[in-house]
């Protein structure tokens, strides 16, 4: 990913018994049924596994590739008697370590950060931007910064675990936190003083090595991309790719723009971001730059009003909008699968919905239609 304003997304996502709902570990049976055709990737437990797409230079393209990973890996899921899961934590049981996946890695990581590992079974979705240059990738990193945790707001979809309602719209994104190296990121004044920084975790043993580095926005160290990791998994292909594309017009519109981008008080973010993973974007939230107080949905919406010229360029816009007020009407994926739970006190019937959501298409209404060709209407 070299061009500048592409965009890629890994998704990772949870495999679960058909019978229990409980997480199996069968990502290595999956993997190996699920073959070259896509880009597949064995996570830190075999209860995980991961699809990523190719780069991507169209929202048709996106929503096309993001769609045909997930039937892909549900597919090859049922396949070997198990079944895809679209939830940032498990509804039902755990997914440990242990057991973790047995890669080299990952048995350092477990000797160097110890118990620490337990209960990070969690899935995320990662956004990559193409950018011009890592000058860019940092201006766009330290302009991401206020409004992570409205990104995070609106992809959170993990509010019950181990069939109890957490009372958090993203119970992952506080089980993350957990990381030394996790969560909102520093402001950095160049891409050297951000190398610097990684070169310092490193060498005092914080992280194994700088793809340790779990901040929810960083610029690549070889590559001129930005990621975004804040975001649970979505629930459905729409809330993915509509999160995605929203991310890649601001950071089109921050890389774009010769003010600077707005530094927020450390503490500010962090509350931010502990407000938005309890309440989601059905609630209120705090603005890291003023310290107020207001509905979620007011940032959502000031988000998509500064990044409106990008998005209405890439033919984006009105999906968007449209799908912000589809939520207003229908809640988060956190909202959707508390309803599910609240109706039933049985939790396999949320996993039965979160299932079926996993490989849903789009909402009905919405100006979304996808083809195997492409084309989004």
């Amino acid at each position: 990913m070299t061009q500048p304003w592409t965009v890629g997304v890994e998704q990772e996502f949870l495999l679960v018994d058909p019978e229990s709902r409980r997480p199996v570990p069968k990502a290595e049976a999956v993997a190996q049924y699920a073959g070259e055709q896509f880009d597949v990737q064995r996570e830190l437990t075999p209860f995980q596994i991961e699809v990523a797409t190719p780069v991507c230079h169209t929202t048709a393209e996106l929503a096309e590739q993001v769609l045909l990973g997930r039937k892909h890996l549900a597919e090859a899921a049922q396949a070997v008697g198990c079944r895809l899961l679209a939830s940032a934590v498990p509804p039902v049981g755990t997914a440990g370590p242990p057991p973790g996946t047995d890669d080299p890695r990952y048995r350092l990581m477990e000797y160097s950060h110890r118990r620490l590992l337990g209960g990070q079974g969690v899935c995320g979705m990662h956004v990559h931007v193409g950018v011009p240059d890592r000058a860019t990738a940092v201006r766009v990193s330290n302009a991401l910064r206020p409004w992570l945790p409205t990104l995070l707001a609106l992809s959170a979809n993990s509010p019950v675990e181990q069939a109890a309602d957490t009372g958090y719209a993203s119970w992952r994104s506080i089980v993350w936190s957990r990381w030394p190296v996790g969560g909102p990121p520093p402001h950095v004044d160049s891409a050297e003083h951000y190398d610097r920084l990684v070169r310092t975790l490193v060498h005092t043993e914080v992280v194994l090595d700088e793809k340790m580095v779990y901040w929810d926005v960083r610029p690549s160290s070889h590559v001129p991309t930005v990621e975004v990791r804040v975001a649970d998994i979505p629930l459905t292909t729409q809330d993915a790719v509509v999160i995605a594309e929203l991310i890649r017009a601001f950071a089109r519109t921050a890389g774009s723009s010769a003010e600077p981008p707005d530094r927020v008080d450390d503490v500010l973010l962090r509350a931010a971001y502990w407000r938005a993973a309890r309440d989601g974007v059905d609630g209120l939230a705090v603005d890291p730059r003023t310290g107020h107080l207001l509905p979620a949905r007011d940032l959502a919406a000031e988000l998509v009003a500064l990044s409106a010229d990008a998005l209405s360029d890439a033919g984006s816009l009105s999906v968007v909008e449209h799908h912000l007020e589809w939520l207003r009407s229908n809640g988060s994926g956190a909202a959707r699968q508390r309803r599910a739970f609240g109706a039933s006190p049985d939790a396999r019937d949320l996993v039965d919905l979160a299932l079926a959501e996993t490989v849903a298409e789009g909402h009905a209404g919405l100006p979304w239609t996808t083809h195997r060709t492409g084309g989004v209407r």
